[in-house]
């Protein structure tokens, strides 16, 4: 019996777990609205391309990372890899703060000091993934498991979501109008906020007795492709790389296109709006991150009635008409509310932003489903095609950033098919290639 069953929940671990699990959202979701920093700098010149690279950098470490995260939680526990994810993200950080304080070049390039910003993303990535493959164990167990340790990991995901939904907003409150003049400075204040929560968990788990995981429960290694051989589990692992890259793409794209010097709150001739750019391009972010937490609360009550099949064929499918019909509608205005540094107004936007902040309801539901499906009767590979799921969240880096490399030569919302496409590859595969094959389970004993 663990110690947090012979003493009842601990519930300052569980207040940590919180924290960390919203530092996850937190930490992530800085990347892209941090590119708007350094957008106009001599060096980026406004490239979407490069503002997504802070992005492509957090999500890229996931490549390198997902497995070793996976075997040093079996070797080492929970404690440890959760201790080392904080003191990582720590670093990192910290390394993204000290980007703001390295001097341009002579000539008023901003290329080092930018270089120095995504070695920091990159570090940051190390520890959300460390952080994202601890989290949701360490909560069932200090839940002692079932329905508490479920209770508990929902309860997780509504601050990851809270945190989601607030990241964008205040970077787009603190940075107010993009200019020349825009440094990480104006930020600093999301920095310290994220260094003094990693550093008080730190010191706080550092007391908190955690048990390890089960040693030796299998009976045998699973090698870590071997999941692959089972077609529903190999196109569901492809799946979670178009999930993430289409769950990051479509809000961290519209924030950049409704922030941009060419897009339609700085031309639109309104000083209110022109002002205020990147405050109300990170509020319809943080929208489209609030609807996921509300569709995530949706979920949880009608995921025991409906399929994860069902869900996801027609969440991707409405996706995909909302995405064609916002792209075709980029000149009619509607009304947003926004968080304007000082209280909330109503603004008027694009009918696009609405349209592609509802996506999020659609996108919510996305990651459960696609790895219900993906692991429908693997057995004892379930473990290894986890792994794989882990290191596959890099197509949150990759797609993004192609998508904003065709937004550089094409426009955004030509840019917009990639995340239509990665929906219609969802679709096709929830409602026709997910079922697992017919001899599975005589294939897993």
């Amino acid at each position: 019996m663990s110690t947090q069953e012979q003493k009842g929940t601990n519930w300052v671990a569980v207040i940590t777990m919180m924290f960390i699990y919203g530092m996850i959202s937190f930490v992530t979701n800085l990347a892209a609205p941090m590119g708007k920093v350094w957008l106009l700098q001599k060096g980026i010149d406004g490239s979407n391309m490069l503002g997504m690279m802070g992005n492509m950098m957090n999500f890229a470490a996931y490549l390198f990372m997902g497995i070793p995260a996976g075997k040093m939680l079996a070797k080492k526990g929970y404690k440890f890899t959760a201790m080392a994810g904080i003191a990582t993200g720590f670093i990192g950080v910290g390394i993204q703060f000290l980007s703001g304080k390295i001097p341009f070049a002579a000539d008023g390039s901003a290329v080092t000091p930018f270089c120095v910003y995504l070695l920091g993303a990159f570090v940051c990535g190390f520890s959300v993934c460390m952080l994202n493959m601890v989290v949701n164990p360490m909560l069932n167990l200090l839940g002692g498991g079932g329905n508490r340790g479920n209770q508990l990991n929902m309860i997780g995901t509504t601050f990851n979501s809270l945190a989601g939904t607030a990241t964008p907003i205040l970077v787009g409150a603190l940075i107010g109008q993009i200019t020349k003049e825009t440094m990480v400075a104006d930020v600093n204040l999301v920095l310290y906020i994220a260094l003094a929560v990693f550093a008080a968990a730190f010191v706080i788990l550092s007391f908190i007795p955690i048990a390890n995981p089960d040693a030796g429960s299998t009976s045998e290694d699973i090698p870590v492709l071997a999941p692959l051989q089972f077609r529903h589990c190999l196109l569901g692992v492809i799946g979670i790389f178009m999930y993430v890259g289409i769950e990051i793409g479509i809000p961290a794209t519209m924030d950049l296109w409704l922030s941009s010097a060419n897009g339609p709150l700085m031309t639109s001739g309104n000083d209110e709006l022109v002002k205020n750019a990147a405050k109300i391009a990170g509020m319809a972010a943080g929208t489209y991150w609030f609807l996921m937490l509300v569709g995530r609360t949706i979920g949880a009550f009608i995921g025991g009635k409906i399929s994860s099949r069902v869900l996801m064929s027609v969440t991707t499918a409405t996706a995909i008409g909302l995405i064609i019909v916002g792209t075709q509608v980029t000149g009619v205005a509607a009304k947003m509310v926004v968080f304007t540094g000082s209280g909330f107004a109503m603004v008027q936007v694009p009918l696009t932003a609405l349209l592609f902040a509802l996506c999020g309801l659609c996108t919510s539901i996305m990651w459960p489903s696609t790895f219900n499906l993906a692991t429908e009767k693997l057995g004892k590979y379930t473990a290894a095609a986890s792994g794989l799921f882990m290191v596959m969240v890099v197509g949150g880096g990759v797609l993004p950033l192609v998508q904003n490399a065709i937004a550089d030569k094409f426009g955004h919302m030509v840019s917009y098919i990639i995340p239509a496409a990665a929906l219609a590859y969802l679709f096709v595969y929830s409602a026709f290639l997910s079922k697992p094959p017919a001899d599975i389970d005589e294939r897993v004993k």
